[in-house]
């Protein structure tokens, strides 16, 4: 008996074409709510940016890829990175030329390539930002995820020199960078189910992106979007339609939880 549900954001709850939230999957987590079963947002997003969904009265979520965790407005867990470690990787960017960007419960930017085109268009396809933030983030205050924005074959480069570190790749050109074997969302959602007191077997998990893998494959039971990469959906359970096409109703109607 499915009592949690986790949600990936981006391409997942909001359409992949437009970024919008549908009436449809707005309905599906209020009908959730009505029965008793819990809606946990899971995503690679900082806190703050998690604030549009606060009318849906979601009263957990998992952000920064699963370094913070926060219920009914309260930290139940977050895992930080070292002083050292953001120091060193962030001198290594600026030697690279690469934009990072920093995750506290807000959001900031090291101030790279701030007229990179590739940059702009994946600040605004991945976090829905229109212009490249005015602020530099400073290194002073606790730091749960960084973004690195590079191609695959410049990340490797980061992957020698930081072997601490994990490097989970979510849109072309940007990818989390999370402390190796401690934050995952997989990892996160552990946590949350303890904390909750629910079973494993008794959740569902929906994602589009390949840093939604290790949770689809964690839940009870894994739903992958239509939009998704055929990576994720051969991990998953059950490919269901594509976000701009309601696919999460489409699957909640399909296992009969609504």
């Amino acid at each position: 008996m499915i009592k949690a549900v986790f949600f990936d954001v981006d391409g997942t709850l909001l359409s992949e074409k437009d970024r919008s939230l549908s009436r449809g999957t707005e309905s599906c987590i209020r009908e959730l709510a009505r029965k008793g079963i819990h809606s946990i947002l899971v995503t690679g997003r900082p806190h703050q940016l998690c604030e549009e969904f606060s009318h849906l009265d979601i009263e957990t979520i998992i952000s920064a890829n699963g370094a913070l965790i926060t219920c009914k407005g309260e930290k139940i867990h977050s895992s930080i990175l070292s002083p050292s470690t953001l120091r060193a990787f962030s001198d290594f960017a600026a030697s690279q030329g690469h934009a990072v960007s920093y995750f506290t419960e807000a959001f900031g930017m090291n101030g790279a390539c701030r007229t990179d085109h590739r940059v702009t268009e994946a600040l605004r396809e991945t976090l829905g930002l229109m212009e490249y933030p005015q602020q530099t983030m400073t290194l002073g205050e606790d730091i749960y995820c960084m973004c690195l924005y590079a191609n695959e074959a410049e990340t490797d480069r980061y992957k020698e020199q930081f072997p601490s570190l994990r490097l989970v790749r979510f849109h072309p050109y940007v990818c989390n960078v999370l402390e190796a074997g401690e934050v995952s969302k997989s990892a996160a959602a552990q946590t949350v189910l303890t904390y909750l007191q629910i079973r494993r077997e008794d959740t569902m998990a929906f994602g589009d992106g390949e840093n939604d893998i290790d949770l689809l494959t964690y839940a009870g039971v894994g739903v992958a979007m239509g939009n998704g990469s055929e990576r994720v959906k051969q991990c998953a359970d059950y490919v269901t339609l594509k976000a701009s096409e309601d696919g999460v109703s489409h699957a909640l109607k399909h296992f009969k939880l609504i």
